[in-house]
C-alpha cells in the first residue's frame, strides 16, 4: 500500500473520531491544549491499536481466505463505509457531553475505532506493515481529533456530519479499488 492511499485511508478511519471530537469541543466551555491533547490521545491510541489487533486476527486464518480476501477487504470497507453515510445523513441528535473521564473516553475511543479493527483484518490480506500504517492510522487520527475539540468549539456541529459522510465515501471507494485491482481491472 502506498503512502498516499494509506494517508486517504487514515483520514476516512479518523472521520468518525474526528466527529465526536467536534461533539466534545461544543460541550467545552473553554477548551486547552491539554483536553484536546487527551481527546486525541484517546481515539488515536485507539485507532493506531485497532488495525494492530485486526491483523493479527487476519493473519490467523489468511491462509485459509486467500482466494478470496479482496472480496473481503471490499466488503468490510463497503459496510463501514456505509454505516458512516447512514449516521451522517441521519437526522438523530446526538447527546453533546464534555466529559473527559477514563470509563466514558474509553467507551468512545472504543466506538470510533472499531472498523480500524476491520481495516487492520483487511491489512493482514494486503502484506501491509502493520506497525508502519497503524501509527500512521494512530498519528491522523491523533492530530485530527485534537483540531476537532477545536473546531467544535469555535463553529459547533455545522461539519460533523459532513466529516462522516466524507469518511464513509473514502472508505466505500477504497474497497472498490482494493476490488479492482485485485480483479486486474485497475492498475495504479
Amino acid at each position: 500500500m502506498d503512502l498516499f492511499t494509506l494517508f486517504i485511508l487514515a483520514v476516512g478511519l479518523s472521520m468518525d473520531a474526528f466527529a465526536v471530537s467536534i461533539c466534545k469541543g461544543l460541550a467545552m466551555q473553554k477548551i486547552t491544549i491539554k483536553k484536546a491533547g487527551i481527546v486525541g490521545l484517546w481515539f488515536g491510541g485507539f485507532q493506531a491499536l485497532m488495525p494492530v489487533i485486526g491483523y493479527l486476527l487476519g493473519s490467523t486464518f489468511k491462509d485459509k481466505i486467500t482466494a478470496i480476501d479482496h472480496w473481503i477487504a471490499f466488503i468490510l470497507l463497503a459496510i463501514i463505509g456505509a454505516n458512516m453515510i447512514k449516521e451522517a445523513l441521519s437526522k438523530e441528535e446526538e447527546k453533546e457531553d464534555a466529559s473527559l473521564k477514563p470509563k466514558e473516553m474509553l467507551v468512545l475511543a472504543i466506538a470510533t475505532s472499531i472498523d480500524a479493527l476491520a481495516v487492520g483484518i483487511t491489512f493482514s490480506f494486503l502484506n501491509v506493515n502493520i506497525l508502519v500504517a497503524a501509527s500512521f492510522i494512530g498519528i491522523t487520527t491523533f492530530i485530527l481529533s485534537a483540531l476537532g475539540v477545536k473546531i467544535g468549539n469555535v463553529f459547533g456541529t455545522k461539519y460533523k456530519s459532513k466529516a462522516e459522510l466524507t469518511g464513509g465515501i473514502i472508505l466505500i471507494l477504497l474497497g472498490v479499488k482494493i476490488l479492482l485491482e485485485h480483479l486486474g481491472i485497475l492498475t495504479i
